[in-house]
């Protein structure tokens, strides 16, 4: 399946639109925002367990993110509440479920192959960081080389300068609203904006955004990156 696979094109999704589609484990859907392959694919998902729902233990070759958007995510090593990121490393396994139900934020396959840091962090305890401007404010979650993960809170009001993403960018909106010259993207919108793209975000009313940046350089063609 190809679904966005065009990393130089960008995305807006309203994952409200979007149906949930069945998994092949029972009771674990899934809402499809890009997909490279079949079941093993290149992905971003919003990911939804049922009560008491279970995937067999499985190895991802290129590593997975996963934020705990609500509910409760388990595996052989803990429980993770809402909040919690968690990025496991190429070629770690596990057999993920949930006792409770849970609505993850899941990527697969996006992480350098050399990235071999496991990190787990619970944002509900973490300190916040002062951002670049006033209103602003960032929770770093994961970095290597180009690639950084962080959630980033903006205050009612805040304007960021316009600005280029070298590498891409990739947004998730936790909460609130964020908006930028080209539209308004309420919670549940995913944005994925390209290498060198450009644009100047802010939020009227407030928002959390969950980021990725730097992590679509390598895979456009050698044409474009320089574009």
């Amino acid at each position: 399946m190809k679904l966005h696979a065009d990393l130089t094109q960008r995305v807006v999704i309203d994952s409200a639109a979007l149906p949930w589609v069945d998994s092949p484990a029972s009771g674990i859907q899934r809402q499809l925002l890009e997909r490279d392959g079949g079941e093993v694919a290149r992905a971003t998902s919003l990911v939804r367990y049922a009560p008491g729902s279970q995937f067999s233990a499985h190895v991802h070759e290129l590593g997975e993110e996963i934020f705990v958007l609500d509910g409760v995510f388990t595996d052989e090593t803990g429980r993770f509440g809402p909040g919690t990121y968690l990025k496991n490393p190429p070629g770690s396994s596990h057999a993920p479920g949930s006792e409770t139900g849970c609505l993850l934020f899941v990527k697969l396959r996006h992480l350098d192959p050399r990235d071999s840091e496991r990190t787990v962090v619970d944002t509900r305890s973490t300190p916040w960081y002062q951002g670049m401007v006033e209103g602003l404010t960032v929770l770093p979650l994961s970095e290597f080389e180009t690639q950084h993960t962080a959630l980033v809170r903006w205050a009612p009001g805040t304007h960021f300068n316009a600005h280029r993403h070298f590498g891409g960018e990739e947004i998730y909106v936790v909460d609130g609203v964020f908006e930028d010259e080209f539209g308004s993207y309420p919670a549940g919108t995913w944005i994925r904006s390209p290498h060198l793209s450009v644009h100047r975000p802010f939020s009227k009313v407030g928002c959390t955004i969950l980021v990725k940046t730097g992590h679509l350089y390598m895979d456009v063609p050698a044409q474009a990156r320089s574009a």
